[in-house]
């Protein structure tokens, strides 16, 4: 099966469809665009899709490559015969590929090469075909010392080296026995003497065990870190009778090789080297085939799961362009403030000392109120990191002695923050601003958009996954980048106010383009329409192909330049419009009109149904921004610590993480409290984020707390008692995931919490 067929079968649509997207993506043409754009080429692949076939169409040309590496070798070597040939050409997957090839793979020189060397390969295959030799005798033959071969047992130990590789590299014996074991075998994990202390952490798996094909990957990655910091051994054990299932693998290798007990002499040698091969050569390579698979899923399940949270945080929904406060909490250097206008520009800066040890609360209270009232500030956006309560407190007071203000105060995850700060792109931004008070404008811009502010952070710095430091970071880079691509695309970017780094992630632009788009608009201002982007410097006409769609021009030349209508398009909207009799800005926004239209009627050869359909809905509601309505979470007052918790309480918070046994949920404590799988719902649930997304606004009940281990348990069950409930195994038990140092989860966690990016960075004190 060719690649094209093969991706078309996994995805379950048209070969057709398969070979127009990976046509366009040879051709440079990126996902988002294909996804918009060219639905009547690809019969309407969403970016989802997309994303999957771009990943397998990598891996199985990475395969193919390989492949044909593989043959030219063989083949050199004259070892390539027709059976061996067809059986690599059916291979479809790299780990079968490299099975057959491990006979005819270069090696260093082994015990069964020097055997082979010494002439005595002609021993072993005179033994295995023929059982009815005396091994001792028939291994007499072949003593010369000089080819260092001095006795009979040295013969016969040759042999069997040569026999115990070749039985280790029979790929079709390697695949069932890989496959009997993982589904068989357990993985077991015992503590490392001496580390008890060391390893505390991890004392979940001290003495723990469980089906390898079935470890969830926050407990498979949790073991293989505890191995990794020495804290935990991790053997695989082929079964729950180990004898019963050693039995069983050796009788698959004799059956394999035809070898059976019907008494002759060489039966016994031969059974021997069966269970010296399996034992020496196979059952080892096969333990690192399947760690190495275990830990490949876990390491893909926990990428995903990164993706999909950051998916959230990117598209939570954003305060608008409001003149807005940030201020990043401190208590001994003080409260860092800034005011930013509606378009994220600083307007003024300030330190405020309302807490311990200066307690200038009264004058901190005066300096924001003067610079509210001075600037019209309308949000307040505070910090969650240390003194975060302490200083939403004193907007509290704030809002209490100046309800005037009119202000709405509103806590904003720091999480990267520190990372912005101390960056090239901060430096450049704000060269005379104090990294801290770089902060307080990230913090402040966040609120108001928090797709636009955050890209300008390491994906991978805004933690919002599971073991994000333990997986390949190759790998979690291009998902995350991919992540932040849909997005960014998904929402549009005004051209006149975006930053370099929220214009490099539009379909087609570079780093480089994206610096020259903003250094052309400084130079000759705003840009009039989209056709202006051409006279960019290196933006040619394939990048504004790619780019223009999702680039916004706002109250420009041409109304449609503010929409996500494609400028090769216009002449579709143009055919509507003199078919119509309407002027454009008539039409746009005229639902009811719009959805008379028969988009049939302005089809062609080049545009069908798919983009015509498109075009219209985008009339409707030009530019509409696909992220959620903007509303916060409020804290219940009075319970600003974890000591403050009672078992019963019913609060208000935003979901942080969600990871695959749970969600963690920001009460405003200072420590997320867990909401266990089995308590997000009245109802079975097996995969959370059926329920929750980072960002959510929940009402959760207090379960358990435990003040001295930092843990918080909660419920969003409707009828759920406020007495502690049976818990599942091992997540949330012993050292589980509600607490600091649990290797079950990620210690950088964060969210938005639609626009709120609740979160605990630098306050669980882990």
């Amino acid at each position: 099966m060719n690649i094209i067929a093969r991706i078309a079968e996994e995805l379950g649509v048209g070969e057709r469809q398969v070979q127009a997207a990976v046509d366009l993506l040879d051709e440079g043409a990126t996902v988002p665009f294909i996804a918009r754009y060219r639905k009547e080429a690809t019969g309407g692949l969403d970016d989802t899709q997309l994303r999957t076939l771009e990943v397998r169409l990598a891996y199985l040309r990475e395969l193919e490559d390989r492949r044909q590496t593989i043959l030219d070798s063989i083949r050199e070597q004259g070892k390539l015969t027709p059976e061996l040939e067809q059986a690599i050409l059916a291979a479809d997957t790299k780990t079968l590929l490299e099975d057959l090839y491990l006979p005819y793979k270069p090696k260093r020189r082994t015990k069964a090469q020097i055997a082979r060397e010494a002439g005595l390969e002609p021993l072993a295959d005179a033994l295995l075909g023929d059982p009815s030799l005396v091994p001792e005798s028939e291994a007499g033959k072949y003593v010369d010392a000089e080819k260092g071969v001095p006795d009979a047992a040295a013969a016969l130990e040759g042999a069997r080296q040569i026999l115990m590789e070749r039985f280790a590299e029979h790929a079709g014996l390697l695949a069932e026995l890989r496959e009997r074991i993982w589904n068989e075998g357990i993985l077991a994990s015992t503590v490392v003497e001496g580390k008890e202390r060391a390893g505390a952490k991890f004392r979940d798996y001290f003495d723990f065990a469980e089906p390898i094909a079935k470890i969830p990957s926050h407990r498979a990655l949790a073991l293989f870190r505890g191995r990794n910091e020495d804290a935990l051994d991790l053997a695989l054990k082929v079964g729950e009778d180990e004898d019963a299932t050693h039995k069983v693998a050796e009788s698959l290798i004799a059956r394999t090789f035809g070898i059976v007990d019907k008494g002759r002499p060489a039966y016994r040698w031969l059974a021997d080297t069966v269970h010296y091969a399996w034992k020496v050569k196979i059952l080892p390579r096969i333990d690192l085939d399947l760690k190495q698979r275990l830990r490949e899923a876990a390491e893909a399940e926990a990428i995903q799961v990164f993706a999909k949270n950051l998916k959230d945080l990117l598209l939570a929904a954003p305060a608008g362009p409001r003149i807005t406060m940030g201020l990043d909490p401190g208590l001994r250097t003080g409260v860092k403030v800034a005011v930013v206008d509606q378009t994220g520009k600083l307007l003024e800066t300030a330190t405020i000392y309302p807490h311990m040890p200066q307690n200038r609360w009264d004058q901190s209270i005066a300096t924001l109120a003067r610079l509210i009232a001075q600037h019209g500030v309308e949000l307040v956006a505070t910090g969650n990191g240390t003194a975060s309560r302490e200083t939403d407190q004193l907007v509290g007071d704030l809002i209490k002695r100046h309800p005037e203000l009119k202000i709405t105060k509103v806590m904003v995850s720091e999480a990267g923050a520190s990372v912005y700060s101390a960056s090239e792109l901060a430096a450049k931004e704000f060269p005379d601003l104090d990294v801290s008070l770089r902060g307080a404008v990230s913090i402040a811009r966040r609120l108001q958009d928090p797709l636009a502010e955050l890209v300008k952070i390491e994906p991978k710095a805004i933690g919002v996954g599971q073991y994000q430091h333990d997986v390949n970071q190759s790998q979690l880079s291009k998902s995350l980048d991919a992540v932040v691509e849909d997005c960014v695309n998904a929402v549009g970017v005004d051209v006149n106010t975006a930053s370099a780094s929220l214009l490099r992630y539009v379909s087609g632009l570079s780093r480089t383009i994206s610096q020259n788009i903003v250094e052309y608009r400084n130079r000759n201002g705003a840009f009039k329409s989209r056709e202006d982007l051409k006279k960019v410097p290196r933006l040619g006409e394939k990048t504004f192909e790619q780019a223009a769609g999702f680039l916004r021009i706002m109250n420009g030349s041409n109304p449609l330049d503010a929409s996500a209508v494609h400028p090769e398009a216009y002449p579709v909207v143009e055919r509507i419009i003199g078919a119509t009799g309407k002027d454009i800005r008539e039409l746009i926004g005229d639902t009811a009109f719009l959805r008379g239209i028969n988009a049939e009627n302005y089809t062609d050869e080049r545009f069908g149904l798919p983009t015509v359909t498109d075009i219209l809905r985008e009339l409707e509601k030009p530019g509409r921004d696909p992220r959620p309505e903007f509303k916060t979470a409020q804290f219940k007052e009075g319970v600003d610590k974890i000591e403050d918790l009672k078992p019963g309480m019913m609060l208000e918070g935003v979901v942080t993480n969600v990871t695959n046994f749970g969600a963690f949920v920001d009460i405003g404590v200072h420590q997320d409290g867990l909401v266990h799988i089995s308590h997000l719902s009245d109802k079975f649930v097996k995969d959370p984020r059926e329920v929750v997304r980072a960002g959510d606004v929940v009402k959760v009940k207090v379960l358990e707390v435990d003040v001295q281990r930092r843990r918080v348990g909660l419920s969003m069950k409707k009828g759920v008692e406020a007495k502690q409930e049976p818990q599942r195994p091992r997540e949330n038990r012993g050292h589980g995931p509600f607490g600091p140092g649990n290797p079950d989860r990620e210690i950088t966690r964060t969210s938005m919490g639609e626009a709120l990016m609740k979160a605990f960075k630098g306050r669980n004190g882990t």
